[in-house]
């Protein structure tokens, strides 16, 4: 379940990353934010959306769609202030579970 903030102010980085961890890569069983797949959050306070980059684990990824259209609407259905989402996908750099992954995604993956 997804918890919605009372007030219709817009998060800031932090607030998005941490919404983000409720997305898991289907495939892995492990968060978007813990993979290292989210390289970077932006809130434009004029337009009052959140831009997104991001990327997957492979260019070739089946489950691409799926894993923006859930990150798209935690943001959206967490925070009402915010008007729009948009995911952009990139490739550079190339995702690397060594260095981008957090120390606890590292341990499930058994990348030591």
């Amino acid at each position: 379940m997804t918890e919605t903030v009372e007030e219709e102010t817009l998060p800031n980085e932090e607030d998005v990353r941490q919404a983000l961890k409720s997305v898991y890569d289907p495939e892995i069983g492990i968060s978007i934010v813990d993979l290292g797949l989210v390289y970077g959050v932006q809130v434009d306070d004029d337009t009052k959306n959140v831009i997104i980059d991001m990327t997957l684990t492979t260019p070739a990824c089946p489950l691409g769609p799926i894993i923006k259209t859930q990150a798209h609407s935690v943001l959206t259905n967490r925070f009402p202030a915010v008007r729009d989402v948009d995911i952009n996908l990139v490739w550079t750099p190339r995702w690397d579970p060594r260095i981008m992954a957090s120390e606890e995604a590292k341990a499930e993956l058994g990348i030591w």
